[in-house]
């Protein structure tokens, strides 16, 4: 890798193209290296893991309304179009316009918060890549091989980005990372010249940089829309650059542009690493899927609450129980912990949202049931459990600088996302316990391959698909790299009984 400086420059400085980040993104995108067999697997399994979010959540409101935005545009003109999730596979009928089609399956994939992440300088879920690039090559006839190097590109770009640039610091939702990425793995997936994806990059970081509003306070359906409108954005982006069309530049380093603005300021200083010409595309591997589905920060904290539930039932209990303290990293703390100063984190009534970003609530409830369950551990039901209501207002979170550290490290033996959390119960006694590490992190106790990706595809999809249709989605699935462009529909599923999409304008 190499690492390069990144600041902000006057306009009389003129800062020649080649040498702006998004000159060089496109030097990434458009570098012909093989894609390496572990990057290949681990493709194939976030494929995987994708649809089986997407799958458990075609049903719900945001990604009914969705599919109802998308169907409103049949296939545009120039390509095959693109399918959505949940409805027919084949036929002109199931197909739509690439950048709705990728907007459909984008909220469905981001609505349970249940699919890859990566922490680091910034925040991400690098799967957020996959719908546009999918919807793309679905579009413009790929075969699975070319699908393979676009998306191995989408997550280079989103993670190396992450790793460099902190938007959360300047209450900059984290997809203005992910509009670039996406479009520069579509370049990479359509062979496109540098000058080409130089401008769609420029392009959907101009139109995807927002406030971080969509993930504090309540927090609205948008969420799960916000990445998919990144996606959308970067489809369009191309397309505007395929016609020739220019974008703003330089987009990062301008004197108006993003940092000068948005972030660091006139003074902000950035090193981004990229892979150098012939290096490998692996940032896939340094990401991590979710077991459960909460905010990735949540994830060891349930494993720790379910084992302690285990082991000291009395925790269960709120009348056992004085205070409960997680001591746990900056964004923990301050992002779904009591750090946040949101009362919204300790309100039964709150929306599924909001509770997924409160690791006070997450925690009692992982602790008392011994599990957790994308729908019902979220039920209203649930939450407004009185004893539940008690032992929840009990916990607290507090920022610990070693747990900061360990966050921030770029040694991932030691990047951790836990914490210690310190129990005192009504008779004086107390446990303390700590989790540097989900289970299923490839660190953890029991690290997710495979197997634990078809089982999850297995469980989400029970119920909703038929049985059939799992296993001709998991077969195809697989295949992925061998597949031909007309096969590629076929990664997608038929679900009988969805609701009808709510009538809009178009």
């Amino acid at each position: 890798m190499k690492l390069h400086p990144v600041r902000t420059y006057r306009s009389d400085e003129q800062l020649a193209k080649e040498d702006q980040l998004a000159w060089k993104v496109a030097q990434v995108a458009i570098d012909p290296v093989a894609v390496e067999p572990d990057v290949v697997e681990m493709i194939v399994n976030r494929v995987i893991d994708n649809a089986a979010v997407a799958v458990a959540s075609i049903g719900r409101a945001p990604a009914v309304a969705a599919r109802g935005q998308a169907e409103a545009h049949p296939v545009a003109a120039g390509g095959a179009g693109s399918t959505v999730f949940g409805g027919t596979v084949f036929g002109v009928g199931g197909r739509f316009s690439p950048e709705w089609a990728a907007f459909a399956n984008g909220v469905a994939v981001r609505e349970l918060d249940y699919h890859d992440t990566f922490l680091a300088a910034d925040y991400s879920h690098p799967g957020d890549n996959i719908p546009p690039i999918l919807a793309v090559a679905q579009h413009a006839g790929m075969d699975g091989a070319a699908l393979v190097r676009g998306i191995a590109t989408g997550y280079e770009i989103q993670v190396d980005l992450v790793k460099a640039i902190s938007l959360h610091r300047h209450k900059i939702d984290h997809v203005a990372h992910l509009g670039p990425s996406a479009a520069a793995g579509i370049g990479t997936l359509l062979g496109l010249d540098p000058e080409v994806i130089f401008q769609a990059v420029g392009q959907a970081l101009h139109t995807t940089t927002a406030t971080r509003q969509s993930r504090k306070g309540e927090i609205s359906t948008w969420k799960a829309y916000a990445p998919a409108f990144a996606g959308k954005m970067a489809i369009e982006a191309i397309d505007r650059a395929m016609r020739g069309q220019t974008s703003p530049s330089p987009i990062w380093e301008g004197e108006d542009g993003v940092i000068a603005w948005l972030l660091d300021g006139p003074e902000g200083r950035y090193e981004v690493p990229l892979p150098e010409t012939g290096e490998p595309k692996r940032a896939i591997l340094d990401t991590y899927t979710k077991e459960h589905s909460a905010e990735y920060q949540a994830q060891a904290w349930i494993d720790l609450a379910r084992d302690l539930g285990a082991r000291h039932p009395e925790l269960r209990d709120p009348a056992n129980v004085t205070r409960i303290v997680l001591h746990t990293s900056h964004h923990t703390h301050y992002v779904i912990g009591s750090g946040a100063n949101d009362p919204q984190k300790f309100d039964p009534t709150a929306s599924r949202e909001t509770l997924d970003h409160s690791i006070p609530y997450i925690f009692a409830v992982a602790l008392q049931d011994g599990t957790w369950h994308h729908v019902d551990s979220y039920l209203p039901s649930r939450a407004g459990r009185p004893d539940t209501v008690e032992l929840w207002h009990k916990v607290s979170t507090v920022e610990d600088p070693e747990w900061t550290r360990r966050y921030h490290s770029n040694d991932l033996r030691l990047k951790a996302f836990g914490g210690r959390v310190e129990i005192d119960l009504a008779d004086g006694t107390r446990i303390v316990d700590e989790i540097a590490v989900a289970d299923a992190h490839p660190l953890g106790a029991r690290p997710f391959a495979r197997p634990q990706y078809v089982q999850k595809f297995r469980t989400l999809a029970s119920g909703v698909l038929s049985d059939p249709e799992i296993e001709r989605f998991l077969d195809i699935a697989q295949r992925l790299p061998e597949l031909a462009p007309d096969e590629l529909a076929g990664l997608n599923v038929v679900a009988a009984g969805l609701p009808t999409p709510p009538k809009g304008l178009f």
